[in-house]
C-alpha cells in the first residue's frame, strides 16, 4: 500500500526506511501489500513492492515538478495529440539501431529525412544523406565531426601538425552543445562576440577570423538567447567574398535548432538553406518546433560528399548490413514514429498554422509587456516565437531576477540571464512561446505578470551595496 508521509515518525528501521503513519485512503486500496515504513532511496529495497504502491510513491514526488506547459524557458514541446501517444507507447520497445528487425521504423526515418531535405530545398532531396538523432545537441557534433573530417582530408599533407589546429567559427551566442564540441574534439573555438544592439554573429567579423585551420562557420537560425535569426545568407556571401581574395572555401553549416522548422513555413522568402551552396549541413530538433515530445533531432547533409563516407560504420550482428553515423547506440524509435505522424498529420499547411499561431501569441505577448513601461524590448517573438525583454532604464525598485522569482510564485518559469561577451552588463528576460501556449494562457500570463509588477513596484529600493554584483542586474 502506498503511504502518506506523515508528521510523526518512530526511529529508522533496520534497512534504512523511516517509519510512518499510513493514510487510510492508501492503506485500503491494497492492505494485503503490509508495507507500514518508508522504503529507502538510496539502495535497492530488500523486497519487491506492489506496482501500485511503487506507482503511487514515485507519482507523490513527482507532483513537485513544475508543470511543464507553464515553463516559457524551454523550446522543449509539452503538448502532443493523444494519437501521437499512443503511437508512441506501441513504439516505446523499438530500438531504433535494429533497422533489420523494425525495418518499417526504419523506413519511416528515412522518409522524415527525405520530407526535411525538400522542406529545406536540397538540389537533389533523393541525393542528400541524413540521419535521426537523441537531439540537436548530437547533431550538432555529427555535423562538426563531419566538417572536421572533411578539413583533415583537404590538408593530410600538414595535418595532424602543431601548425594545424583546427578551428570552428561561430557567434558567442551558440548553444553549449559547440563549446562541447569543441572541447570533446579538440577544436579552437573562434567566438565572434556581441557589440552594442546586435546579440548574434557579424557575418564580416566572422570572415576575418577564418583561416587556413578553419574546418566552418557555424549560423544560427534562432538564437537561444533573444530569438533572432543569424543572417545566414549574409554570412555565405562574405565567405563568398572571403574566397574570392583568398582562395579559402570554407563551408557553412546552420544550426537550424528552432528555426529549421519556422522559416520554411512563416518566411519563405529568406533563403538560409541549401539554396546557398555554400551550405553544407543542417540539423533542427524535431522535439522543439518539430513539435514531438524528446528526444528526437535530425542531421542533414547536403549530398555525399558533404558527408564523409569513413564516418559512417557498417554493423551486421543485428541481422544485416547496417549504415549507422551517430553518437548513441540504441535508442527508442517511438519519437521517429511521431516525427513522422506530425509531417503526415499536419504537412506545409498544417505547420504553417501553427507556428504562425505560436508567432501571433508571442507578438501579443511582446506587445503587452512593452505597453507596461517596466520594460524595454530586445525582440518581438517576429522571427522565432521568442522574445526578450529587460527593465526600462528607471526602472530601480527591482530587477528581472525580480520578476522571474515573482513569476515562479504564481507557476510561469521565465528564466532570467546575462547576456555573453560583449554584453555581460545586460540581463534579460526569455518568452518561449510554443504550440500548446494558447491565447487563454497568454492572457493568464499578462494578468500574473500585472500583479508580479505592481508588489514589486511597491517594494523598498535596494540597499546602498552592489545589487548587480549580487543578482548579475545592471541597468
Amino acid at each position: 500500500m502506498a503511504l502518506h508521509r506523515g508528521n510523526s515518525e518512530s526511529p529508522a528501521p533496520r534497512g534504512g526506511g523511516r517509519r510512518l503513519a499510513v493514510n487510510p485512503f492508501y492503506g485500503a486500496t491494497n492492505p494485503a501489500a503490509g508495507m507500514t515504513e518508508a522504503p529507502p532511496t538510496h539502495r535497492l529495497p530488500d523486497s519487491p513492492m506492489a506496482p501500485s504502491t511503487a506507482y503511487q510513491l514515485v507519482h507523490d514526488e513527482l507532483m513537485l515538478d513544475g508543470n511543464s506547459r507553464l515553463n516559457l524557458a524551454t523550446f522543449v514541446t509539452t503538448w502532443m495529440e493523444p494519437e501521437a501517444a499512443v503511437l508512441m507507447a506501441e513504439c516505446r520497445d523499438k530500438n531504433m539501431i535494429d533497422k533489420d528487425e523494425y525495418p518499417r521504423t526504419a523506413e519511416l526515418e528515412r522518409r522524415c529525412v527525405s520530407m526535411l531535405a525538400d522542406l529545406w530545398n536540397a538540389p537533389d532531396p533523393s541525393a542528400a544523406v541524413g540521419c535521426s538523432t537523441t537531439g540537436s545537441s548530437e547533431a550538432c557534433m555529427l555535423a562538426g565531426l563531419a566538417l572536421k573530417r572533411r578539413w583533415a582530408s583537404r590538408n593530410a599533407d600538414r595535418y595532424p601538425s602543431p601548425q594545424a589546429r583546427p578551428n570552428l567559427v561561430m557567434g558567442v551566442n551558440v548553444q553549449v552543445c559547440w563549446e562541447k564540441f569543441c572541447t570533446f574534439w579538440e577544436v579552437e573555438a573562434r567566438l565572434v562576440p556581441m557589440e552594442g544592439e546586435r546579440f548574434h554573429l557579424d557575418p564580416q567579423v566572422a570572415a576575418e577570423l577564418c583561416d587556413e585551420n578553419t574546418i566552418g562557420v557555424v549560423g544560427i537560425l534562432g538564437s537561444t538567447f533573444d530569438g533572432s535569426y543569424e543572417p545566414i545568407a549574409d554570412l555565405c556571401a562574405a565567405l563568398d567574398a572571403l574566397q574570392e581574395r583568398t582562395g579559402l572555401d570554407v563551408p557553412v553549416h546552420v544550426d537550424g535548432a528552432s528555426g529549421a522548422m519556422v522559416a520554411p513555413f512563416l518566411d519563405e522568402d529568406l533563403v538560409w538553406d541549401f539554396r546557398l551552396p555554400r551550405v553544407a549541413s543542417i540539423n533542427t530538433s524535431g522535439h522543439k518546433y518539430g513539435l514531438v515530445y524528446p528526444g528526437v533531432g535530425w542531421a542533414l547533409w547536403r549530398d555525399k560528399e558533404a558527408l564523409p563516407e569513413e564516418l559512417v560504420f557498417r554493423v551486421n550482428y543485428l541481422g544485416g548490413d547496417m549504415p549507422t553515423f551517430a553518437l548513441n547506440f540504441s535508442r527508442p524509435g517511438a519519437q521517429v514514429v511521431a516525427q513522422y505522424y506530425t509531417l503526415l498529420r499536419l504537412g506545409r499547411d498544417g505547420f504553417r498554422a501553427v507556428q504562425q499561431a505560436a508567432r501571433d501569441v508571442a507578438g501579443r505577448v511582446a506587445k503587452a509587456m512593452e505597453e507596461l513601461d517596466d520594460f524595454r524590448l530586445l525582440t518581438r517573438g517576429d522571427q522565432l516565437p521568442v522574445f526578450a525583454f529587460t527593465t526600462a532604464a528607471d526602472v530601480t525598485r527591482f530587477d528581472v531576477f525580480d520578476v522571474s522569482r515573482r513569476l515562479r510564485e504564481a507557476g510561469w518559469l521565465v528564466p532570467a540571464y546575462t547576456f555573453p561577451p560583449n554584453r555581460e552588463d545586460l540581463s534579460v528576460l526569455r518568452v518561449v512561446c510554443r504550440n500548446g501556449f494558447s491565447e487563454d494562457l497568454a492572457d493568464l500570463f499578462i494578468d500574473d505578470v500585472r500583479r508580479s509588477l505592481e508588489d514589486l513596484r511597491r517594494q523598498p529600493h535596494p540597499l546602498t551595496h552592489d545589487r548587480g554584483a549580487a543578482t548579475g542586474f545592471h541597468h
